[in-house]
């Protein structure tokens, strides 16, 4: 059973699909990470409450958490459903739709081989516009089971295939940032992705106009939003990212984003950085996205960095790097399992965040073979903790939480809507229900938990709060997910081919 529902005074249990219905009582264990701290701050922003109580308004919004035997009088006669945990629904900050049944390909080599022998002839194949569909269909279905509410998504190369993604997602009721993958330049096995560089920047306009912020109108309540994406420097040239930062000038203030990757491979002479450096002649893989993308690191057009600028990967940023990311307000999506996969290294923890850069997690599907965003924490806490000598860190377990929901919300421009369970918010969501993954219920329910700290007489023992978390968090699978929302109503997926 997905969650039970129970009655309080006069309570009966609303249609799902009604505007009424999203005014409901959700009871359970919840945990989220208030208010804006920094991901530093995270461990002291932890709410933890065992018998909680979250209400949800007509509008969609949270409308008051708590204790549930503290519930106020006004919200006394809702319908009130029950669950094991309630946590805010997970924030995606790097996935790619068109590589959807491309996880775990053998590529034979690190992420440039790879790319041209299982990812260019995979994603080509979304050319065909009822296979694209069929692929949309396929992505949602997945980001639903893993209580994906938001997501930052790197696009199929085929305008259809894009049209197919954020219809699938309306129709679903996920928020959405996606573009489609620009490419101008590349091998062989890369040419069915190409256009020309008036072609990039027509679609990508046609893209803005079709989909930008077009459920509502104001890209700062909207589901449906557009970014522009070039797959990397090495698969444009100068002139495609000079028309790509004038037609940012032209819509930056519209919404619009920018992602793309940023430092993945760092391997000697073949690899992906020092391709870039030595194609553009610049100091810096970041140059080519701030304007300076001419020998030397000469300016050559405007800058692509921003607030609402994602980098993915940044694993082996220089300090500079780092600091004109976090000057320029842009974020990093940090993307471990996959970094694991194609042997890209460990994005060094301690001093990324050290530099003031928000850091949000991202899959990374398909170089990632986890769709869950919890499993990718699970990864990134075990990757840091083994980084060597002082680099190594046990991250808190708030901190985890933050890393997949609030802080990605924020790389997204969009924690003043969603993330955790600040009071006037959006009612993004998940229920879960442990005895659907009985290996997750046993360790919930038999896992050793140590005294609180005070008792303890080590004030930075873990307390019982955070242990369950932990566990919760490394722990969860899909099946548990027995409940996605977004703005108080529930997430349906695409019907089954």
């Amino acid at each position: 059973m997905t969650f039970s529902a129970e009655g309080g005074p006069g309570a009966s249990v609303a249609d799902p699909d009604s505007t009424a219905s999203r005014a409901h009582v959700y009871r359970g264990h919840i945990f989220h990470v208030a208010g804006a701290p920094t991901v530093q701050q995270a461990h002291d922003h932890l709410v933890s409450l065992p018998a909680g109580a979250l209400v949800t308004s007509t509008t969609g919004t949270i409308a008051w958490v708590g204790e549930f035997e503290a519930l106020p009088a006004e919200f006394a006669a809702l319908p009130v459903s029950r669950a094991g945990f309630i946590v805010p629904g997970f924030v995606d900050t790097h996935v790619h739709f068109p590589q959807t049944y491309t996880t775990d390909a053998y590529g034979g080599g690190q992420l440039l081989e790879w790319l041209e022998t299982c990812i260019f002839p995979a994603e080509a194949e979304l050319a065909d516009a009822a296979f694209a569909a069929q692929v949309a269909r396929d992505f949602t279905r997945a980001r639903i089971n893993a209580g994906t509410t938001s997501a930052l998504v790197f696009g199929s190369a085929f305008a259809h295939a894009q049209d197919s993604l954020f219809e699938e997602t309306r129709r679903a009721g996920l928020r959405v940032v996606s573009g489609r993958g620009i490419q101008t330049v590349g091998s062989p096995a890369a040419q069915a992705l190409l256009t020309s560089e008036a072609d990039a920047l027509r679609l990508a306009e046609e893209e803005i106009a079709r989909w930008h912020a077009v459920d509502t109108g104001d890209p700062t309540t909207a589901l449906l939003q557009v970014a522009l994406v070039p797959r990397f420097s090495l698969s444009v040239t100068p002139e495609t990212l000079a028309g790509l930062g004038a037609l940012y000038e032209r819509v930056r203030d519209d919404g619009v984003y920018f992602h793309s990757h940023l430092n993945e491979n760092n391997r000697p002479i073949t690899g992906e950085i020092d391709a870039v450096k030595a194609v553009y002649g610049v100091d810096t893989y970041l140059d080519t996205y701030d304007g300076l993308f001419l020998p030397g690191s000469t300016r050559g057009g405007s800058s692509l960095l921003g607030r609402r600028s994602i980098l993915a990967h940044a694993v082996h940023c220089t300090d500079a790097e780092l600091a004109r990311l976090a000057a320029t307000g842009s974020s990093i999506a940090h993307c471990p399992t996959s970094q694991q996969f194609l042997g890209s290294g460990t994005m060094p923890w301690l001093r990324t965040i050290a530099a003031g850069v928000t850091v949000a997690i991202g899959t990374d599907v398909g170089a990632g073979d986890e769709w869950l965003v919890s499993r990718v924490l699970n990864d990134a806490y075990k990757t840091h903790l083994s980084e060597p000598g002082d680099d190594g860190v046990a991250i808190d377990p708030a901190a985890l939480l933050f890393t997949g929901t609030l802080a990605g919300a924020r790389a997204l421009d969009m924690e003043a809507r969603y993330g955790n369970f600040d009071l006037g918010k959006d009612a993004d969501f998940l229920l879960i229900d442990p005895e659907e993954w009985p290996p997750l219920s046993r360790v919930l329910e038999h896992g050793i938990r140590s005294p609180a700290a005070d008792s303890a007489g080590q004030a930075d023992a873990p307390t019982p709060a955070e242990q369950t978390l932990f566990a919760l968090l490394m722990g969860l699978r899909e099946p548990a997910i027995t409940g996605v929302y977004v703005q108080g109503r529930r997430v349906q997926a695409p019907a089954a081919d």
